[in-house]
This record gives C-alpha cells, structure tokens and sequence, in this order.
C-alpha cells in the first residue's frame, strides 16, 4: 500500500471526498486493466457519444462506463442482452462513490479466442512472405472473361453481376461455386480457387461473400485459403465483407476491396468510359492525321513553287543579274557623289583658310588713314579745348589783377583781409604785389 495512502487511512476522521479519492487509488493501483464479461442491460448513449451500461451475470452486476474517443472504433453497436467481453480499470466515481469499470475496449463473447488466432495467424503468413507485395500480381486492364469464387445463393453474387452488367455487359462471367460459410466452407473455397486455375479459362478471379460476424466470415481467415489464393496463377481480388472487415484473404489476394460492389468495379473497367476513352483517342488521331495530310500538302505547295521551268529559271537569274547591275552602278554614283561633295567642302575650307595678301594690304592702308585721320581731328579738338580753357583762366587769374595796381593783404595767420574788422591796430600784415611781397603794421584802421 502507498505510504501517503496509508497515513491517511490510519487518520480517525476522513471526509467523504478523501475516503472516496483514496477508494478510487487503492483499486486502479491493486487491480490493473482485465477482461470481464457478461450480459449488457440498460445501455444508454448520450448526446456526448458516451456510453453507460451495466454488465451483469446471474448473481451481480457492475456499472460501465465508455467514453466517445473509445467506443468510436468500434464497427458494431451493442445492445441489451448481448453477451460481451471488455477490457476495463476498476475504478470509482468520485462524486457518487460509484464502483465502475471504465471500458477500453470490447468485444462479443467467445471472439477472444478468434482474434487471437487471426492474429497469429496473420503474423505467420506475414512472416513467411505471403503478404509481401512483390508477389501481388498486376489486374489486367481489358479482362476478357472473369470469375467469381462466391455462394450461388449469396447476395453479394447478385451486386457483383450487377455491377458487371452496368459496367461491360459483353464481359463473359464464368461462377465457381462453393460455401462461404460454415463447417467445410475453407476447403470449398480452396477447391473452387483451384478449378479456376487449373482450367485457366478466366483473366481475373473475384473472392466475394457480403458482411457479417468474425465467425461468419472465418472461412476467409483459414490458413488453407490464404496458401491457395497465394498459389493462385490468375490475379485474384478478394472482396469480403463491409468495408470494415477485414479478413486473411484481403492480406494474401493481389487487391483487397473494401465491398464485393468494389472488387466488380476493380475487375472490369466501364463501358461508358471506354468509349469516351476511345473517342478521345479516335478524335485524337483524326487531328493528327489531318494535321499530318496539311503538312504534307503544304511540303507539295512548296516543292511545286520550287519546280520552275528553264527559261522561266533563266530570266529570273537576268531579272537578278539586272538588279544586282543597278545596285552596283547606283553604288558607284553614289560614292562619285559623296566624294565630290567632300572635294568641295575641302576646298571651301582651304580658300577661307589661306589668306589674301593684297586685299589685307590694302586693308592696312585704309586703316592707317583712317587712324591719322582720326588723331589729326582729335588733335584740333584738344587744341581748341586747351585754348579755350586758357582764355578763361587768363580771365581768372589773379596776378592779372595784381599786375594792374592791385595787392592782396592776409593776416599773421594767412587769411585774406576783405574787411577792416578783421585787425586791430598794431597788427602785423602781410601784403602780396604782382611782384613780391611785404610786411606791414596797421597803424590805423577805418570801417
């Protein structure tokens, strides 16, 4: 026993939650997952897709509980009443203190022990290389006549003829009787997989019976018809069951499908696209035909263009003759032209680039005059200028005036004395003549 566990066992007061908690570990760690079985009652599914039932015998019953993301694997529904195997934890609920068993998985009673032979039975076959797929062999596109292995009574017989019947009704179909249930079913099966190989009358070979329980279905699981299928020459399609059954057969045949429906729909292909398969193909070759008739008509519109009489062959090589004779003499001209034209603009640029001699002379003498010319006339200008100028300061100057009798006076500080109260008596003056000059003492003024 856990030691946490123990400690609060040994406790004297336990609530209710913790006596239910300590309940629910003590029995998922004692007992771990086992196989119970019993009768099913009261199942109820609800809306979560969770199960609940109970499991009972003559004496006792269990609560069981399977969740959604469990029972949603299953492919068959349980019912009241049902005898059943399942694989559950004892546990309890908490909330309630329910005892219950949560389910794992499930199974009808009395299937265990054929899932286990199924599956040592697969793991040999597949050991041994019946499985491998490089021995599967390939199904034949265009079977001209196909055989069914299957029950003449069997309603799957009636929804392969059907199917073939939709899909090809010319495909010839030869039916290899035999049971597909029950004691001695196995070797029937074998025997009629053996006829069909040994008169090899058939291209393809269909192994079919519809749905039904692991033990309906157990002939197709016998060892004896996995080595026959495997044996089989013809390549055989193996169509068991719903489509989620599985099945020996479906492992060793050299395609599995899911229906009888679907291994008549494997075996054959249909009418309807054949023919638009052959349409398309038909209509394919008339546009490559059509197209390969224009290309070579066209090859013969060019190979007629080409085939020219002599004399029309000769006057077309003048006519070229004639034309290549233009171009060459436009050729020439052409070039006389341009080289003519670059004669002259040489010549041009030589006679505006050598000078003229005398006309530069006789430009130099013209200058000249005209530049004597022009200082003889600036000449006289200037020197009428210049005595005009002269007369007027002859006018304006002032040894003129002192030449006529005149003097000017200054003061001590040399300025020029124009009125009597600019001195005083005793005042030195200086007194300038047109000739020389003196010093003087005012002795006495009047205003």
């Amino acid at each position: 026993m856990n030691s946490s566990i123990s400690s609060q066992i040994t406790r004297e007061i336990l609530s209710v939650s913790e006596l239910n908690y300590n309940a629910k570990l003590l029995l998922e760690q004692a007992i771990p997952l086992l196989w119970v079985s019993g009768e099913i009652s009261n199942l109820k599914r609800y809306h979560s897709g969770h199960w609940y039932f109970s499991l009972k015998d003559a004496n006792a019953q269990v609560r069981c509980v399977m969740f959604r993301h469990k029972n949603q694997y299953l492919d068959w529904q349980p019912i009241d009443g049902m005898q059943v195997e399942v694989r559950a934890l004892t546990t309890i609920f908490e909330p309630r203190g329910d005892f219950q068993l949560n389910v794992e998985t499930i199974r009808r009673a009395g299937l265990g022990s054929l899932y286990a032979a199924f599956e040592q039975l697969k793991a040999r076959l597949q050991k041994a290389g019946l499985f491998d797929s490089v021995h599967k062999k390939p199904l034949p596109a265009y079977p001209k006549q196909i055989g069914i292995i299957t029950s003449p009574s069997a309603a799957a017989l009636r929804d392969v003829l059907s199917t073939i019947k939709q899909r090809m009704p010319s495909l010839s179909i030869i039916i290899y009787p035999t049971l597909v249930q029950g004691d001695g079913a196995a070797t029937n099966i074998v025997d009629a997989i053996h006829t069909a190989a040994k008169r090899a009358e058939c291209d393809v070979l269909i192994l079919c019976r519809g749905g039904g329980s692991m033990e309906d279905l157990w002939a197709f699981n016998e060892e004896i018809v996995a080595h026959a299928i495997a044996a089989c020459p013809i390549p055989l399609i193996s169509g068991v069951g719903h489509e989620t059954d599985v099945t020996i057969s479906d492992f060793v045949a050299d395609v599995r499908a899911p229906t009888p429906t679907g291994a008549a729909q494997l075996a054959c292909p249909e009418t309807r696209e054949l023919l638009h398969r052959l349409q398309t193909q038909h209509l394919r070759i008339q546009r490559i035909m059509q197209h390969t008739i224009e290309r070579h008509m066209q090859n013969v519109d060019v190979l007629t263009h080409r085939l020219l009489h002599p004399g029309e062959r000769i006057y077309n090589q003048q006519l070229q003759f004639q034309r290549l004779h233009d171009r060459l003499t436009n050729s020439l001209t052409l070039q006389l032209d341009n080289r003519y034209l670059k004669l002259r603009e040489a010549s041009q640029r030589i006679s505006t680039t050598v000078p003229n001699v005398p006309q530069l002379i006789k430009r130099q003498h013209e200058t000249a005059q005209q530049l004597r010319r022009a200082m003889t006339h600036r000449f006289e200008t200037y020197a009428t200028s210049l005595q005009r100028l002269q007369g007027h300061l002859t006018h304006l100057n002032p040894h003129a005036v002192l030449a006529r009798g005149y003097s000017i006076s200054y003061t001590a500080d040399g300025v020029v004395l124009r009125n009597s109260n600019q001195v005083s008596a005793g005042d030195n003056i200086q007194v300038i003549f047109a000739k020389g000059w003196c010093r003087a003492n005012v002795s006495e003024k009047n205003n």
